[in-house]
């Protein structure tokens, strides 16, 4: 096992080319949200964004659409046509992308009317060449097959875990740490077991980040992680590499924040912060 420091996020957080021009340094595309649920996709991507790429597209039911031009105009919005993730709305999403994501981030507070419309979503965006990270209700098991061995993310929490593998991870880092090292392994992909002590595997290489807030059990921290890895991802950063730095950036942000507002923090906090926590590790070259 390693830890995630700083000197492993200094290692892998790419730098910033000086004549770099629109869309260089990441284009991320977001789904998610239902009737019932509009904010989750919305961090998300606002996280992307604050993880420095230059472009963040955001798939949200149309119902939502509104609120989601309102929170912020840097974001791209395509207004999905059903409220759940239909084989419709699959079409919908790649058809309006006007270019090909870096990366894709498809779940948080997504509902889905039936699993193949998921599965074709996701293999689409793979075929493209675009990194995919899975969160909240895109992580079914019906989707691992189609991500097996791709460059893909998977970020459960413990019940998240279980229902997509079908076992629980256990409560002690040993045993949460083994589960994940198994379930990574089994379909090659990357797995990020969140909790008190993240878990980040591949299958080969175990890292585990320790920074975080007991305040981080509000709704909608996760939502932020899952962006900050499909930002990373986007800017070309490996699927292991960019779920433990995401791991521990969303820690940092939540210590920040704690130290700030105590127990009342919100998930909309941690956004400001992103930039704070990467600056120190971010370069510029020509």
């Amino acid at each position: 096992m390693r830890e995630v420091d700083e000197s492993y996020l200094a290692s892998v957080i790419p730098p910033r080319r000086r004549g770099s021009r629109k869309g260089e340094n990441g284009v991320v595309l977001c789904v998610g949200g239902s009737r019932l649920y509009h904010g989750a996709p919305i961090l998300m991507a606002l996280a992307a964004y604050r993880a420095g790429v230059d472009l963040v597209y955001l798939a949200i039911p149309r119902v939502h659409e509104v609120a989601a031009r309102s929170a912020s105009p840097s974001l791209i919005v395509i207004p999905m046509a059903d409220s759940k993730l239909t084989k419709r709305v699959a079409d919908q999403v790649l058809k309006w992308l006007p270019g090909l994501p870096g990366s894709t981030a498809i779940g948080p507070g997504l509902s889905i009317a039936k699993t193949t419309a998921l599965q074709y979503l996701v293999g689409q965006l793979i075929t493209t060449g675009a990194s995919v990270v899975l969160d909240a209700g895109a992580l079914i098991p019906e989707v691992l097959e189609t991500v097996s061995g791709k460059k893909v993310v998977l970020t459960p929490h413990a019940g998240e875990f279980k229902r997509l593998f079908g076992r629980g991870p256990g409560s002690s880092v040993e045993e949460r740490a083994k589960a994940a090292l198994e379930e990574a392994s089994r379909y090659d992909v990357t797995v990020l077991l969140k909790g008190p002590v993240d878990v980040i595997t591949d299958g080969d290489e175990l890292l585990l980040n320790r920074r975080g807030s007991p305040n981080m059990t509000v709704g909608g921290t996760g939502d932020v992680l899952t962006g900050i890895v499909a930002g990373l991802l986007a800017k070309g950063v490996g699927a292991l590499e960019a779920a433990a730095a995401a791991a521990y950036v969303n820690g940092l942000c939540g210590e920040m924040a704690e130290r700030e507002l105590g127990h009342h923090l919100l998930p909309s906090d941690l956004l400001p912060l992103i930039p704070k926590a990467l600056m120190k590790f971010e370069t510029t070259v020509d």
